[in-house]
């Protein structure tokens, strides 16, 4: 390849925003095509982006002979079929994350990239943002020591349409793989094992505390990695606003830092009774630096880490704590 023509599959909200226009701002990338079921859709969005072809059936996307590597940003329970099919016909794919609603799809859709010889790459973003790559630095470079312990602490409000007994699809567990913990999460213990190596072992508890809708909305689990560290985490997707919390703490025997993971929050490092706030800032479009390394990956510079081996991992974790496997 000398150049990455991309082909999406869906253009909601995260490509208008994260994702779409950083396609469009590297070099030897470029957006030549778009799909969604509503071919008006897919036509407005092209339009307004200055993109030449648009569809509604993704299998005359995926076969277009314009189109050589493909952007699949629908919900999960799509993601499978869609990046079978992508590699089957000879071209790299880069999904949205969870990479899958299961940890058994997440692993056929790595058994047809091994058989086929084609790349597949997930969008755990974060792994490639100063904001992150700031935090792996500090533990690296052993500011807080020998490492002990990991929390996860996540709690937000219910949200609006959380009161209004419709099932958006991120509480439907057939399209989203679970509730919101499916839907958050995955970041959370991508970045853990981005930093820490691979959790081998993890189990949790899970209930329905507030009664706004079917799937689990409380959580907690404990998970212990290759190394031997062991972390806990607590997610509640039901707080009252005064408990709202984002956050990763990393316990060290000479410090500790402290991290969000969606807010972007200054990153705290205590060390010996100081508490030194940390600002790093992430560039506008945010899955720009991992964009790049997935071109980067298809025309043969770099390696490009988030693919779907690291990925399933994060899936495996998520289906141990939820008692799915």
């Amino acid at each position: 390849m000398e150049k990455i023509k991309w082909g999406f599959i869906g253009c909601g909200e995260v490509t208008k925003y994260k994702s779409g226009p950083a396609f469009q701002k590297i070099a030897d990338s470029e957006v030549v095509g778009v799909m969604s079921r509503e071919l008006s859709k897919a036509k407005d969005y092209a339009l307004e982006r200055g993109i030449p072809k648009w569809f509604d059936d993704a299998s005359e996307l995926v076969n277009d002979p314009d189109v050589n590597a493909i952007y699949i940003a629908t919900p999960p329970s799509s993601h499978a079929t869609y990046a079978i099919m992508a590699m089957k016909a000879g071209k790299p794919v880069y999904i949205e994350k969870p990479m899958a609603v299961t940890y058994e799809e997440c692993c056929r859709v790595n058994r047809i990239s091994t058989e086929t010889g084609v790349p597949c790459f997930v969008a755990y973003y974060r792994r490639y943002l100063p904001y992150f790559q700031k935090v792996k630095q500090l533990i690296e470079d052993g500011v807080i020591g020998n490492i002990a312990n990991i929390q996860i602490r996540f709690a937000v409000p219910p949200r609006d349409l959380d009161y209004s007994g419709k099932q958006p699809w991120r509480l439907q567990p057939d399209i989203a793989g679970g509730g919101y913990f499916y839907d958050l999460a995955p970041h959370q213990l991508d970045m853990i094992q981005y930093i820490f190596g691979i959790i081998v072992e993890a189990s949790g508890f899970k209930a329905n505390r507030g009664g706004l809708y079917k799937v689990e909305d409380s959580l907690s689990a404990c998970f212990q990695f290759e190394s031997g560290l062991v972390g806990s985490g607590s997610w509640c997707f039901v707080a009252q606003e005064s408990a709202r919390e984002d956050r990763i703490v990393v316990i060290g025997d000479k410090g500790t830092i402290s991290f969000s993971v969606y807010t972007y929050e200054p990153i705290k490092l205590y060390t010996e009774g100081k508490c030194e706030d940390i600002v790093v800032e992430n560039p506008i479009y945010v899955q720009q630096p991992i964009i790049q390394a997935v071109v980067d990956h298809l025309l043969d510079r770099k390696i490009c880490t988030s693919d779907g081996v690291s990925a399933t991992l994060t899936n495996w974790v998520m289906d141990k704590i939820l008692g799915k496997i």
